[in-house]
């Protein structure tokens, strides 16, 4: 009995310290608990060599109207705990960490829903607990370039770049926009634009052919809100043009982006988005012009390559029509669509992404990785951006599940492992890399 005592205590060393939110909100350990990771349906006692230091800027946040899932370290069992044992009567909520970019969760928040629970806000919902005088993430580290780091993205420097852009293009409403986005949404891609760093974005379309469960800009129901509001109106060529030349000119490697949070689908607003590239191109054969897209129209695709367009970042949360058309709802298009589009980039020889969206116990499934496998095979693309889903992850879970078969998950660091092994020129990441490295990423 000892002996097996031993083992226990000596194994839950190795575990991550539960951590909770009490009912006014304050965070804490819970001593005899470890944290509990989850994918779908299979829950587990978080090792430390699981996890990794929560990384900087990210941010923890409780559920409402959930149990936490926790590992009782005495009886060795995993369940859900209601009651405060500090406040007898008081009541326990599940913590999330909402990880920084660059990193993508390998275990969601174990937690139980009541019956009063609505949905929860679009962010990730990572798994997280405490160790050795900190909180510790279940995540996987994809990308470790800087370009979203908040360390240096600071906001007196921002301002400083928001006044020079204010004297040098004051009539340019794209600029506006954008100074709206980084000051009042904190974008980081808006930020970046006034700091002359990396990527600036250039959002333009008002309309979108998808109706995404997960949409950041629009939603047409109260039960989730969305996190910004859509661009109000449509940029000129000459708009967006020196918004991109000015970043293009300013920034080595300068990566130009449409297709952004605050916009709906880029192939929509071709009409000024063509001219524009072509403005572009017209004064200088630097940075990258990139397109973020649902890839719903290829046709319209054909023209913008011909203009100019370096690449192209497509955005697909399965490799099965059913999952994917369940959670884009696309008008007007269907994957077989997104295949073609992609099957034309690779044609121009311009280079192509995926952003991929992860939810493990979905993600990591066999079903899903084995299409994965089929797709890259059949469309040889370059570059997987591997991205957490934004989204209420048993609602997802219950959506894809209505549409397919799920068997047991395999967890994410096998999954990546795998894809490394079987495409190893598939290059792994989280950002839009410029020309200068489109097949030099580094590889997970």
């Amino acid at each position: 009995m000892k002996q097996s005592v031993k083992r226990l205590q000596k194994k839950s060393r190795s575990l991550l310290t539960a951590v909770v939110a009490g009912a006014s909100g304050e965070i804490f350990e819970i001593e005899g608990y470890a944290a509990v990771g989850m994918a779908g349906e299979v829950l587990a006692p978080l090792a430390v060599e699981q996890t990794q230091p929560m990384p900087f800027g990210s941010e923890l946040m409780f559920l409402p109207d959930r149990m936490p899932i926790l590992h009782n370290l005495s009886t060795g069992k995993i369940e859900a705990v209601w009651e405060n044992p500090y406040e007898p009567g008081s009541r326990l909520f599940p913590v999330a960490a909402f990880n920084s970019p660059g990193y993508i969760v390998s275990s969601v928040c174990a937690y139980q829903e009541l019956s009063t629970a609505g949905m929860l806000p679009l962010f990730s919902y990572g798994a997280v607990g405490w160790h050795s005088g900190g909180f510790q993430s279940a995540v996987i580290l994809v990308d470790d370039e800087p370009r979203q780091d908040l360390r240096f993205m600071k906001i007196a420097d921002v301002m400083h770049g928001v006044k020079m852009l204010r004297k040098h293009m004051p009539a340019n409403r794209l600029r506006a926009h954008l100074e709206h986005c980084a000051i009042t949404y904190g974008c980081p891609a808006g930020k970046n634009f006034f700091l002359g760093r990396y990527e600036a974005p250039l959002p333009t379309a008002q309309a979108c052919n998808a109706r995404c469960l997960g949409c950041l800009s629009l939603q047409q129901s109260d039960t989730v809100s969305k996190s910004q509001e859509r661009i109000a109106f449509t940029p000129t060529p000459d708009e967006i043009a020196e918004i991109a030349l000015y970043h293009i000119r300013r920034v080595k490697s300068a990566v130009v982006s449409f297709g952004q949070g605050c916009e709906g689908d880029p192939l929509l607003a071709a009409d000024v988005i063509e001219p524009a590239i072509r403005m572009i191109r017209s004064k200088t054969s630097e940075g990258t012009i990139n397109m973020n897209t649902n890839a719903g129209i290829p046709e319209i695709l054909d023209r913008l390559f011909k203009a100019g367009l370096d690449s192209m970042r497509v955005s697909m949360n399965s490799m099965r029509s059913g999952c994917y058309e369940a959670y884009f709802r696309p008008k007007g298009y269907g994957f077989a669509d997104v295949e073609a589009a992609i099957d034309l980039a690779l044609f121009h020889k311009r280079h192509v992404a995926i952003n991929y969206l992860n939810c493990p116990g979905f993600t990591d499934v066999p079903e899903e990785v084995d299409a994965l496998k089929k797709f890259l095979s059949k469309h040889p693309l370059h570059f997987i951006q591997w991205r957490n889903l934004n989204f209420d992850p048993l609602r997802y879970l219950k959506a894809m599940d209505a549409v397919a078969d799920h068997g047991r998950p395999i967890g994410m660091e096998t999954v990546l492992r795998a894809i490394h092994g079987r495409f190893p020129d598939v290059c792994h990441g989280y950002f839009n890399p410029p020309k200068e490295r489109f097949y030099h990423r580094r590889n997970v």
